[in-house]
């Protein structure tokens, strides 16, 4: 069964780093995208970043250039999510998403597997 378990959430303060984990069972990453996204009551799922292995660095979207860093460990098959100088706005749920095949140009509907989320509380 394939799956993915988000990690690393909880309360930092205004400038501070955080580190989510995305490990992964029953697939490659030769194999899937995966993509961090982010959601707060009563709006949508945004993304914060997709990585496709051996595809060169991850993509961000423009608004989240700058201090979010994604990276794939293909040993353990765990993606992580590097959150540093954070802000409030970036208090959210966030999730790992997975997509089979390697493509990070399609919307939230072509990640077909979903972790359960870790929450990012930001205080300012």
């Amino acid at each position: 069964q394939v799956q993915v378990v988000e990690s690393g959430g909880g309360l930092v303060q205004a400038g501070e780093s955080l580190r989510l984990s995305c490990t992964t069972s029953g697939l490659d990453f030769d194999d899937y995208a995966m993509a961090w996204y982010r959601q707060t009551p009563g709006k949508e799922r945004e993304r914060v970043a997709c990585i496709v292995w051996g595809g060169g660095p991850a993509e961000y979207p423009f608004s989240m250039k700058g201090r979010f860093t994604m990276t794939e460990d293909n040993v353990k098959m765990i993606a992580h999510l590097q959150l540093n100088n954070a802000k409030p706005e970036d208090t959210a749920m966030y999730y790992c998403a997975a997509g089979y095949g390697l493509m990070c140009d399609r919307g939230a509907s072509y990640f077909t597997i979903w972790g359960q989320g870790t929450q990012v509380t930001v205080s300012s």
